[in-house]
């Protein structure tokens, strides 16, 4: 559905030229929900405006729909950008036009008539909730309200394709979840590819089939997001995932020194990560039972699912003979589940006292 080949993108400023992105390379299915997350300046909103041609990449190619889209004339590019919605972090509504000329906005550019325009229109505002706010104004609407019209809009020329750029960084969590619904709803029911921009994880493990992890103008790291996020292999991804799930030893042992050989009085930290079944299954009970002179302390826990698939994320204290640890851990070798070593730490002597 939209294929870019090593994209380029230089501005010139008053302190020289600025590389905004370099030699991107993506490729996304039609019908897919693609993230694209990154910090402020490292390139998504440019990425994602080039898709539409409203930046024209230095150099590359932006096929969408098996058009190169660099390639086309400016009238070419107003036909070909009806196939492209889009919605914005500010909503760009027209505060005086009512709720239903906002959405009618667009076709009446087009010049549709008005009872083809009500026949889209009407509909839409079902679709988005909306149908008993058609007359009022952007001034007496939320901003979930808001951005519901905005996606309403971008919907009215019959779009394949669906950019959302920033879309929910202006609203707080409940109508953020609220528009992200809205956003996976359209995208199953009308079969819409979409693009998310944003610096949040949480709204791409919400709705994301995949994700690319943008950084200083490059792709750092891209996939599926289950894989992604219960397996990053980027710092800047380990980065946006520790907002969700901390990277942090627990408080007892922050601070503290680590050591990969034993010490008095220490631990065997382990990170443990499980995925799809194996995260119901009770592994850390099992080895307890089979390990024998063990002692296991859990640390820190957590439960969750992306796309209906369980994950886990624990961190556990290993203590015992050394031949009991390393039991330990052949046994969580042997099963479903992913073992990152911290080392042997103890706790600091603030949680002591």
């Amino acid at each position: 559905m939209i294929k870019l080949s090593n994209i380029e993108k230089i501005y010139d400023s008053p302190a020289g030229k600025v590389h905004a992105l370099k030699g991107i390379n993506l490729e996304i299915a039609k019908g897919e929900i693609y993230g694209i997350i990154g910090l402020s300046g490292a390139g998504k909103s440019t990425l994602v405006r080039c898709i539409n041609m409203l930046e024209r990449p230095t150099s590359g190619k932006v096929i969408v729909d098996g058009q190169d889209m660099t390639k086309l004339n400016d009238s070419e590019l107003r036909n070909a950008r009806k196939n492209i919605g889009m919605i914005f972090q500010h909503f760009n509504l027209l505060s005086s036009a009512t709720v239903y000329e906002n959405i009618a906005f667009p076709l009446k550019l087009s010049n549709v008539s008005k009872d083809k325009i009500a026949k889209k229109v009407n509909p839409l505002l079902e679709l988005v909730g909306l149908k008993d706010k058609a007359n009022q104004y952007p001034a007496q609407l939320s901003g979930g309200q808001k951005q519901r019209v905005g996606i309403a809009r971008a919907l009215a020329s019959n779009p394949k394709i669906l950019l959302c750029d920033e879309a929910t960084s202006a609203l707080d969590p409940q109508t953020t979840k609220s528009i992200l619904d809205l956003i996976y709803t359209i995208n199953k029911n009308l079969s819409l590819t979409v693009i998310v921009i944003t610096h949040e994880m949480q709204v791409i493990k919400e709705i994301c089939d995949k994700v690319a992890v943008i950084s200083n103008g490059v792709i750092a790291e891209s996939g599926k997001v289950l894989d992604v996020f219960t397996n990053p292999q980027h710092e800047i991804t380990k980065e946006f995932i520790s907002v969700l799930l901390s990277n942090e030893l627990p408080a007892a042992f922050r601070g503290s020194k680590i050591s990969q050989t034993k010490t008095e009085g220490s631990l065997l930290l382990l990170r443990l990560n499980f995925l799809g079944e194996s995260a119901d299954d009770p592994v850390l009970a099992q080895m307890i039972r089979t390990c024998h002179g063990v002692e296991c302390t859990m640390l820190f826990g957590n439960l969750d699912e992306i796309h209906g698939v369980p994950f886990g994320r624990f961190i556990i204290g290993l203590s015992g003979s050394e031949n009991a640890v390393q039991s330990a851990l052949e046994f969580l070798g042997g099963k479903d589940v992913r073992v990152e070593v911290i080392g042997y730490v103890r706790r600091n002597s603030a949680a002591l006292d």
